[in-house]
């Protein structure tokens, strides 16, 4: 019985958002989006994602935070987190941060749904 991938999205841009949300429920997967990252652990253990996509830019706790207090956390450390930014560094920023990838904006679909792949393959 196969369940859809789940993909959580933390971004505080709501187009992007929206964005994300259309093509990933297109392509067959549950998307849930937050636009902060407060209580990140909170939020991820209540949807228990397959993979987690961060944004740099976050009001009050930052991508770099927010990710690194998932990957410090013993049943959250296993979910890929893929960063993504705008900024230049966004694989500097990721690789600060200890995520498993990353992915400049602005994106294309394609470069979106194969970074997903890629990670839920494995």
């Amino acid at each position: 019985m196969s369940k859809n991938k789940k993909v959580f999205v933390f971004d505080d841009n709501t187009d992007i958002l929206e964005l994300c949300t259309i093509i990933l429920e297109d392509a067959g997967y549950e998307i849930k989006t937050s636009a902060t990252s407060n209580n990140i652990i909170d939020q991820v253990l209540s949807y228990t994602p397959d993979i987690i996509f961060m944004d740099n830019w976050l009001p009050d706790v930052g991508g770099i935070d927010a990710t690194r207090a998932l990957k410090g956390h013993e049943t959250l450390k296993c979910i890929p987190v893929i960063y993504f930014s705008a900024n230049n560094d966004v694989k500097a920023l990721a690789e600060q941060a200890g995520a498993d990838g990353y992915l400049s904006k602005p994106f294309d679909i394609q470069e979106l749904e194969d970074i997903i792949s890629l990670h839920l393959s494995a």
